[in-house]
């Protein structure tokens, strides 16, 4: 189909191929390349489409923009122009990102502004929660830990996203990253009543955002970087819930949304959706870093939380990395257990990995296992299972023990002991690991997809050639673990032991992890790098 763009086009809709509108007479091909084939959607600022790019092989996909100004007075044009250029050129600037849409072209024809951008193929968040419901705690935080450095970037090149919502956020179909669209350029539109109010002010009336989404300080058009962080925020609320801000209430004194009694999560993620929500900007989150930053510490936090009440702790390394003695037969007191454990993440390793395993020990956290299922969605426990708690497994299981109960359906095999087990190539996609003894096992050829190995013990496994794309590796020990071949892309491995661990052949691409990590790990020409790039490190 050929769609036509003049916005007074009585029916647009044209046969494909077709040189002018039927209806209206107006010329279909778009600067003579590019070729409208779908309405997308219609604001007040104009509209977006599908198209195709006639001028190269292939015809590929693109996004148009249209920005159709509401006055034709000379001056408000000139106005137009000089924005519509210099918000081209940050466009062009931020689309360097690979997880920003680039933007391919812009120009005006008769009058009305055009941008031409990638087209990104897959759902929106929006969509999926809708298809799939809502993300548990750790999905939530999944998304944040994918979402925050792509701000982190928009924000280093001086751009206010403004519109940060579930529909704005697309997971690309080809390799399941997060893509960031819609950016402001197009919405900074020329209003009639804002023209008539003077020619200084005629373009003023930007886009304000998303109600419900945008700050009181957008709204009142003074947004800034934190602006980003409180529609993030609403964008969690919505991901952990299903609800739109418009189907919760307010405070009427505050203007606060309501939305703690829709959020089942810990102390400590409440706490921080808590002060990404302040109506405050001076107590909201001021940058992106600063809200990866709180997030990092939530592991030690909700072991403080969750240990409080627990047995004493013994250090296997006691005065090792310069703490205080753990191994007393009273309890720890929480500022002595939180200094201790920020102390241990950032005193770096000089000898062993002894330090860091010790480390890892002490915060550890006896939280309730989240179980993950395929297809990347996470569920609480109790939500996996409509609330009824499923019969224990016994501690040890053998590798027919834990096939038959995979295939039962159960997914939560979290602190579970399968120290040196031997079942290669078996299917586990999705199950919770967390916290579970693997040392030795034999998982070769496994399908490992989108299980959660939080601070699991895999040093020694053998996973070579296995499928773990989209794993959760947080904290996990890896250490001299065969890892050859082992597919580990968009894989979480934040904070992962990889000493000695074999990654050679292994594809990392997406995957979350440092080049401090990486170094101490073996990799070869062979290794693909999270970049996507072959080569050694």
């Amino acid at each position: 189909m050929s769609y036509c763009l003049n916005p007074v086009c009585p029916n647009p809709e044209n046969l494909t191929h077709t040189e002018l509108c039927q209806a209206c007479g107006a010329k279909l091909l778009l600067r003579d390349r590019y070729r409208v084939t779908q309405s997308l959607g219609q604001g007040g600022f104009g509209a977006t489409f599908l198209a195709q790019d006639e001028s190269l092989p292939g015809q590929p996909h693109c996004v148009i923009k249209q920005l159709r100004p509401t006055s034709s007075a000379q001056n408000v044009l000139q106005m137009a122009r000089d924005l519509f250029g210099r918000e081209a050129k940050t466009l062009g600037r931020i689309g360097n990102h690979p997880q920003v849409p680039r933007l391919l072209d812009y120009f005006e024809v008769n009058q009305e502004f055009y941008l031409v951008q990638e087209y990104v193929s897959g759902l929106t968040l929006q969509q999926e929660v809708r298809r799939d419901g809502p993300l548990s705690e750790a999905g939530a935080k999944q998304f944040l830990s994918e979402i925050l450095p792509i701000l982190q970037y928009i924000h280093s090149q001086q751009v206010i996203h403004r519109d940060i919502k579930p529909a704005n956020i697309i997971r690309r179909s080809q390799d399941a990253k997060l893509v960031l669209i819609d950016f402001g350029a197009v919405k900074d539109q020329v209003s009639q009543s804002a023209m008539n109010a003077s020619d200084q002010t005629a373009l003023t009336a930007y886009a304000i955002g998303t109600p419900g989404y945008a700050p009181p300080e957008q709204m009142a058009m003074r947004p800034v970087y934190a602006s980003d962080l409180y529609a993030l925020g609403i964008t969690c609320i919505y991901l952990l819930t299903g609800k739109a801000p418009k189907e919760m209430d307010y405070d009427p004194a505050t203007g606060e949304l309501l939305w703690q009694k829709y959020v089942h999560a810990s102390d400590h993620f409440i706490s921080v959706l808590k002060k990404m929500l302040e109506v405050s900007v001076r107590h909201r989150y001021q940058s992106a870093g600063e809200l990866l930053r709180a997030l990092d510490l939530e592991p030690y936090l909700d072991s403080l939380a969750r240990g409080m009440s627990a047995q004493p702790s013994r250090s296997p390394t006691a005065g090792r990395d310069g703490g205080g003695d753990y191994s007393s037969g009273g309890s720890v007191s929480p500022a002595a257990r939180a200094a201790q454990a920020i102390r241990s993440r950032n005193k770096p390793d000089t000898s062993s990995n002894t330090g860091m395993q010790a480390g890892m020990a002490r915060s550890r956290a006896a939280a309730k296992p989240v179980a993950p299922v395929t297809g990347g969605r996470t569920r609480t426990q109790q939500g996996a299972s409509g609330g009824m708690e499923k019969p224990k497994l016994p501690a040890k299981l053998d590798a027919n023990g834990l096939q038959a109960a995979y295939a039962a359906g159960r997914r939560d095999f979290a602190s579970h002991d399968f120290s040196g087990l031997n079942f290669p190539k078996v299917t586990l996609a999705g199950a919770s690991l967390n916290q579970a003894k693997l040392p030795k096992a034999n998982l070769q050829g496994a399908n490992l997809f989108n299980v959660d190995f939080g601070r699991a013990s895999l040093s020694g496994a053998n996973l070579r050639d296995a499928n773990m794309g989209k794993a959760y590796l947080s904290y996990a020990d890896l250490q001299g673990a065969d890892l050859r071949g082992a597919d580990l892309t968009n894989a979480y491995l934040s904070n992962a032991n990889l000493r000695g661990a074999n990654l050679c052949g292994a594809n990392l691409t997406g995957a979350k992890v440092t080049e401090e990590q990486l170094s101490l790990a073996r990799t070869n020409w062979g290794t693909i790098r999270p970049s996507g790039k072959k080569g050694l490190w």
